[in-house]
């Protein structure tokens, strides 16, 4: 194996807390009370309906999510809350084990990136992960929504290896795990969710290659100790 690619939000980045996090505050000030597993289950049926068809960016797919949520939840929004949720990624932080399994992967592979995002929007978590990626295939750049096999046929053209040896990093089965077993690329799932049913991300059924729990395990599997 000669590079690790990793989805970043949900798998190093921890969205689920960033998200609730906009949310929370949003809905307290309308007296909304709903629960935060029910907000991140809305949100695996929110993010998914607005990503497909024609491409849009991510920031507006975001804007398309928090109008849907107040259709749901019958409160009006206004456009700087609207996009605020997009603006709010600003802030949300690496995963504790992130950066210091990342160096550690690093030492040895080639590390990309393959994320669901804005090109200027991941450039304020790429200061947060604080390890230089050898690639980064971004939506915006592929102008298409995982999981579309779009997205893993452009970071392969990118890298330019056979797809046996690149290894595909990512929490989600449904925006990863599946569409890249489908191509031939083997996977890690990073199972964030640890038997919790609620999930920013729909669950399917995929059969990844090996399941870790963070990505200091990962880490440890391929034998790489500590700095």
């Amino acid at each position: 194996m000669e590079w690790l690619s990793f989805d970043c939000y949900g798998t190093l980045i921890n969205w689920e807390q960033g998200i609730l996090g906009y949310l929370r505050p949003l809905l307290q000030r309308r007296s909304c009370k709903i629960s935060d597993d029910e907000l991140l289950n809305l949100y695996s049926e929110f993010e998914p309906r607005e990503q497909a068809g024609q491409y849009r960016l991510y920031r507006e797919v975001l804007e398309s999510v928090i109008r849907d949520f107040a259709r749901e939840l019958h409160f009006d929004v206004s456009e700087a809350e609207a996009s605020g949720l997009a603006e709010s990624i600003h802030n949300w932080q690496p995963f504790a084990d992130t950066v210091a399994g990342l160096r550690r992967l690093h030492s040895r592979y080639k590390l990309a990136i393959l994320s669901n995002i804005d090109d200027d929007l991941f450039a304020w978590s790429a200061a947060k992960l604080e390890v230089p990626f050898d690639c980064v295939v971004t939506a915006q750049q592929a102008r298409s929504y995982k999981p579309s096999l779009r997205n893993f046929e452009t970071l392969l053209e990118r890298i330019a290896v056979p797809r046996e040896h690149l290894l595909h990093v990512a929490e989600s089965l449904y925006h990863d795990v599946a569409p890249a077993r489908s191509l031939g690329i083997a996977t890690v799932w990073v199972n964030r969710r640890q038997g919790r049913q609620a999930a920013a991300t729909k669950f399917v059924e995929a059969c990844p290659d090996v399941e870790v729990a963070t990505i200091s395990a990962l880490a440890d599997a391929a034998g790489i100790g500590p700095g």
